[in-house]
């Protein structure tokens, strides 16, 4: 497996070009943000990302009821830890440092990259810091979010039982009344850090059904189970009621223990009522909606390293003539080769700009109070889940494609980007009910308005492009206006199915959302390409020469997928929904 570097000039340019992070004041002043990112970059190349073959090899064991992490785990989580990372954005009065959010993103970009498995942990304490933050009782906040902020204790996410899966409603696991705590019994599966040795306790959030309440969703109540109960004072006490009985055994992620958890097998797991009775879904929905944004993280991260290995293979491998007749040749002469790995930058340089995009409204929504910034951060949200994780997924595979032979050999290391990353469209409900909510959801709730007002965005770029001479900027805006005109016209078609054919706008959601992606995509790309002139007027530059050669790729091989998802969608539901179960 190659070293990771972090790609600090395209991280810096999509934070200040895309993600507007000069826009928040003092607190992301450019030499602060410069000096986290230069010493985030290295502690992810040269303490992260080291552990990252040995994850995969060895793998998170357990033996005796004892769970353990792989060679250098424990001591890449302790500088995380030491370094106060885990609290980057969190508010100073429960010992974060208050930075934004968005540079936080890029930051975890970062970990993810060095070490997929690893950084799940603190991806899930730091979504456990969200829900407290919007839903903990005051007492919940004073004893557990100063040591969930630090990472010293790590936070879980326990929804999944055997029978329910993504339907939450169908949840077993019971709690009872038992004065001022409940006591919780049942089976969790699929618990990602249900148990390690990289803390010195785990805060489990919890759905669970309170005896007597309504059936379905609106009988689920959220609690949490300390590992290690905790006093007043925030001292560790004695065990609670909460095992782990098994870890499963996956395609990739493999540091990364995935446990079932047995709660209540000695009388009940003590658990604390988080929020109101039988309104569990509603807090643990900040928790889920915070780990999407950073499960679409992890599709940029994991192609951003597979990206790095394929392109110093294509760089080193000598094999056969190059076009002009010179050899033998490094691989990355011949046009395929060379496609392919244009390809994948352009692909991972849509996504981060995105994602970006993304983090940057959502911060503004909740933080200067800016309604509409938070809408199109919610809308977004779902987009950038899906298709930043199919991303991650296509750009793994092609990384292998450009290796040959050599990457589907576990030894290089190469097979372990593309097993990593096919959890993450499964992750925190699969792509599909991705899909499903940007429909439902976010064009449901307002008739499509937050899309129309983000397509009105992608015209205003076009606007802008028109301005500009040149053929690299005629290509981006013609690349661009057809993508915009195919979003619009689905959208149109989409709200107006929703009134009357839901089952046809279901239909068509996946398609709808590679395409809301595809075009976000492509914004994100000739924002770029703007900024990059902008930028470049005092002479050359390759970086930025690149920027505008990138996008125009972008728009001249990736934005035409988009005419061929517009029928899909407004079309497509009559065959998606002619067959009959049987045939099956």
């Amino acid at each position: 497996m190659s070293p990771y570097a972090a790609p600090l000039a395209e991280i810096r340019f999509a934070l200040r070009h895309l993600g507007g992070l000069g826009d928040h004041g003092d607190a992301a002043a450019p030499e602060l943000v410069d000096a986290v990112l230069d010493e985030a970059a290295r502690l992810a190349g040269e303490v992260i990302a080291p552990t990252n073959r040995a994850g995969d090899r060895e793998g998170a064991r357990l033996v005796g009821g004892v769970v353990t992490t792989p060679t250098g785990f424990k001591d890449a989580y302790a500088a995380l830890v030491q370094g106060g990372w885990n609290g980057l954005a969190f508010p100073v009065e429960h010992g974060g440092q208050g930075l934004p959010a968005l540079l936080a993103i890029a930051v975890q970009e970062m970990w993810h990259s060095a070490n997929m498995a690893l950084a799940l942990c603190p991806l899930l304490t730091q979504a456990a810091v969200h829900l407290l933050l919007h839903h903990g009782s005051p007492a919940q906040k004073r004893l557990y979010l100063p040591k969930l902020v630090t990472g010293e204790w790590t936070g879980t996410m326990n929804l999944t039982e055997p029978q329910a899966g993504s339907d939450l409603g169908a949840l077993r696991m019971r709690a009872v009344r038992d004065g001022e705590r409940y006591l919780l019994t049942g089976q969790k599966i699929f618990i990602t850090y249900g148990d390690h040795d990289l803390a010195e306790n785990i805060v489990h959030m919890v759905l669970a059904r309170i005896q007597g309440a309504p059936p379905g969703p609106k009988g689920i109540s959220l609690f949490l189970a300390p590992k290690i109960m905790v006093d007043d004072a925030g001292k560790l006490l004695a065990a609670n009621d909460v095992r782990v009985v098994s870890l499963e055994h996956k395609l990739g992620i493999h540091g990364s223990p995935t446990a079932v958890m047995a709660y209540g097998d000695g009388g009940g797991a003590t658990g604390f009522l988080v929020g109101e009775e039988n309104r569990g879904l509603e807090a643990m929905f900040v928790m889920m909606n915070n780990a999407r944004l950073a499960i679409g993280v992890q599709g940029l991260a994991v192609a951003e390293r597979a990206y790095q290995q394929a392109r110093a293979y294509a760089a080193t491998r000598l094999q056969g003539r190059a076009p002009d007749g010179a050899g033998p040749a490094a691989i990355l002469k011949h046009p395929d080769i060379r496609r392919m790995l244009v390809t994948m930058k352009a692909r991972i340089e849509a996504a981060r700009g995105l994602t970006y995009i993304a983090a940057d409204a959502l911060d503004s929504g909740r933080h200067r109070n800016q309604p509409d910034r938070l809408r199109l951060g919610e809308l977004l949200t779902p987009v950038v889940k899906a298709w930043c994780t199919d991303m991650g997924v296509e750009v793994a595979s092609a990384a292998l494609q450009v290796q040959g032979g050599m990457g589907y050999i576990e030894e290089t290391g190469a097979a372990q980007h593309y097993r990593d990353a096919r959890i993450a469209p499964i992750y925190e409900g699969t792509n599909g009910i991705q899909a499903n909510d940007l429909v439902l959801r976010k064009l449901g709730r307002d008739g499509g308005e937050a899309a129309r007002r983000f397509i009105g965005a992608v015209a205003l770029i076009d606007a802008e492009l028109a301005a500009r001479d040149g053929p690299d900027f005629a290509a981006i805006r013609a690349g661009l206006s057809a993508a915009r005109a195919d979003l619009a016209a689905a959208t149109e078609w989409m709200v107006a199915a929703l009134r009357g054919d839901a089952a046809s706008a279901l239909a068509g959601a996946v398609p709808y959302l590679k395409l809301f992606g595809t075009v976000g995509g492509g914004f994100a790309m000739a924002r770029s390409a703007l900024a990059a002139e902008r930028l470049r007027r005092d002479g050359a530059d390759r970086f930025l020469d690149a920027k505008i050669g990138t996008a125009r790729f972008y728009a001249e091989h990736i934005l035409p997928l988009s005419a061929a998802l517009r029928p899909a969608i407004v079309s497509g539901a009559a065959s998606a929904l002619a067959f009959p179960e049987e045939i099956f």
